[in-house]
């Protein structure tokens, strides 16, 4: 598998989520969703499942089925560029 940077951040092609941030290190994913504006964090989240995450064609499906109530989580704060 490619190695990721120490943090990778990526806004996405999606209706319903604006960005991701991913640190490898803590193996924590942030989501800010277009709708709400908020960020949440998601802990324990392998590096493949973000690399699955930035592949997958329909981003807000994968969210649904492979990291929405599989992760522990906590609101962070609202998006910001």
């Amino acid at each position: 598998m490619d190695s990721l940077p120490d943090r990778s951040s990526h806004v996405m092609p999606s209706t319903s989520i604006h960005k991701t941030e991913y640190d490898p290190e803590r193996k924590v994913l942030s989501v800010w969703f277009v709708a709400s504006g908020k960020c949440y964090q998601f802990e324990d989240v392998p590096p493949e499942t973000f690399a699955e995450f930035r592949a997958a064609f329909a981003k807000g499906r994968f969210f649904n089925e492979q990291i929405r109530n599989h992760f522990r989580y906590r609101l962070v704060g609202p998006a910001v560029d």
